[in-house]
């Protein structure tokens, strides 16, 4: 019953990246211009996968942490490979903190799943899980933080998208920062 839910929730994330592309292609044609939008909007969904992580963790039995987990790493894995895609084709220069940043994320990303996994297996103890957990969605949140701070301030003119729709991510980004914080503060006031 698990692997056909997980299945079923690996072919939706495939048919919104479909979506994007087939959307991205329309709007842009086949162009470089197609494969930055397809890797800007598959970016939002990785996005959109992490805050709901983020914003229904302490729901229990609305969302199960080992399938989000993957699956918001299965997402950005797709993005990934976007991203190198994209970056390859347009010989844009990479920022060598930005690339150490990005990678550091992304293993965070790729390993969870793994981690929680020990976690329910008692391979890594509860106090040790929840030391990485913390650090993960601290990293995570703050790539998110880091990819939107530059846009909004105008360093990064050939980011692509307008200077509205950074600035609400950012808004988003921040607010699902400041909501964690008082989740945080509020479960040790308790």
């Amino acid at each position: 019953m698990k692997n056909s839910k997980f299945g079923t929730l690996i072919l939706i994330g495939l048919a919104f990246e479909a979506l994007i592309v087939v959307l991205s292609v329309i709007a842009d044609g086949f162009t470089l211009e197609a494969i930055h939008t397809i890797t800007r909007f598959s970016g939002r969904l990785s996005l959109l996968a992490f805050s709901l992580i983020l914003l229904l963790y302490d729901k229990r039995g609305v969302i199960r942490l080992d399938m989000a987990f993957a699956l918001f790493a299965f997402l950005h894995a797709i993005h990934l490979v976007e991203l190198l895609f994209y970056v390859n084709l347009s010989g844009m220069d990479l920022i060598t903190t930005r690339v150490l940043g990005g990678a550091l994320t992304y293993a965070l990303i790729f390993a969870m799943p793994f981690v929680f996994d020990a976690k329910e297996k008692a391979k890594l103890s509860l106090i040790n899980y929840n030391r990485i957990e913390a650090f993960y969605f601290t990293i995570v949140w703050l790539g998110f933080f880091l990819t939107y701070l530059p846009r909004v301030m105008g360093d990064m003119p050939n980011a692509g998208g307008a200077a509205t729709e950074h600035a609400i991510l950012f808004g988003w980004v921040s607010l699902l920062g400041l909501i964690k914080m008082v989740s945080i503060i509020g479960a040790k006031m308790q």
